[in-house]
């Protein structure tokens, strides 16, 4: 199954998740070198109870895809014109494959040059990006509606299994 490669974004601000466009990036072991979720490793946190609070743990979280086709999906459920992927900390926006949240862990995504990302499953819809689109349309109650009705469209997570160039106009090969 191939998909388009539509945005590749980056959140390099401390003070925020929100992400903006870039021209390419070169995906790192670690992924996007200079974004907020950049690393090998990350501290464990509230998703995971598991482990003591802050303690090292795998990043499974290097990168944040979603696609145009559920973005629309969710826009139409709150009423809203669109949800851009920047509002979300979004990384990757591809397009031409419309259940991509759905995708299951362990799936591959192969880049044209040869890097590979694994899927690490759904990116649990959450209060941030909520509260980005609430203050974008004025709308408070679109904060907690986001994290009901983005449930199964918010898209994945994934790493970075093989470094790689990674561009708008690529097409992904999506493993099933």
């Amino acid at each position: 199954m191939l998909a388009k490669i539509e945005a590749v974004l980056i959140a390099d601000q401390s003070a925020t998740f929100v992400s903006r466009a870039i021209d390419k990036v070169d995906l790192r072991f670690g992924g996007i070198e200079g974004d907020r979720h950049f690393g090998v490793t990350a501290k464990a946190n509230v998703r995971q109870p598991m482990y003591p609070k802050g303690s090292e743990i795998m990043n499974r979280r290097q990168l944040s895809i979603v696609s145009v086709e559920e973005l629309q999906l969710i826009a139409e459920r709150l009423g809203v014109d669109e949800i851009k992927p920047e509002w979300l900390g979004a990384n990757i926006l591809i397009s031409g494959y419309p259940e991509l949240t759905k995708l299951p862990l362990g799936i591959r995504m192969l880049l044209p040059n040869g890097g590979g990302l694994v899927c690490e499953g759904e990116n649990e819809p959450c209060t941030g990006p909520g509260k980005q689109i609430a203050n974008h349309y004025g709308r408070k109650e679109l904060t907690h509606e986001f994290v009901k009705l983005a449930r199964q469209l918010r898209g994945i997570v994934a790493y970075v299994e093989r470094p790689g160039e990674l561009k708008s106009g690529d097409q992904v090969e999506i493993q099933l």
